[in-house]
């Protein structure tokens, strides 16, 4: 595969997943500083700017939360992390991606930052981070406590609190 003769650490991912997912996290924590300094400076570039972040991360979560699906299923790990783990996992970013696209709907509406509630705005994207962070540390957990990111050590591994 080309990708593998380019990337050659991709031969040990189990899928692509691990490949997109720091893309919303970086766009999402760009669009709220970005947001945040536009409100505080009322600068309609920072807003402009923000926006984007925020599309660009609302698309970028729709590929990882697909990925996420599709390679879901197939990934090695117990029963008991799939329980633990993988689901309390994937509800919380499904719930991060729904937020997003609130989030960019009602940025468009009201290009590129909505004139009433923009405190408001600000505080759900904040609160989009947050949760964000929690399903973030359930995915770090599967990888870095049970090896579902590659094939460095034998599978699977049991769940332990």
């Amino acid at each position: 595969m080309i990708l593998e003769n380019f990337l050659p650490g991709v031969r040990h991912l189990q899928n692509i997943h691990p490949l997109v997912i720091h893309f919303p996290i970086a766009f999402w924590v760009g669009a709220a500083l970005f947001y945040g300094l536009a409100l505080g400076l009322r600068s309609d570039p920072m807003a402009r700017t923000a926006f984007s972040l925020l599309i660009l991360g609302t698309i970028s979560a729709v590929v990882a939360v697909a990925t996420g699906l599709y390679g879901g299923e197939g990934v090695m790990i117990a029963r008991s992390v799939r329980e633990h783990l993988l689901e309390p996992h994937k509800k919380v970013m499904i719930s991060t991606l729904g937020i997003s696209i609130i989030l960019a709907a009602w940025a468009a509406v009201s290009r590129p930052f909505p004139n009433k509630g923009r405190a408001v705005f600000l505080f759900i994207l904040l609160l989009l981070l947050g949760i964000m962070m929690v399903g973030a540390d359930y995915g770090a957990r599967m990888v870095y406590d049970y090896n579902a990111g590659g094939n460095a050590c034998s599978q699977p591994i049991e769940f332990t609190r």
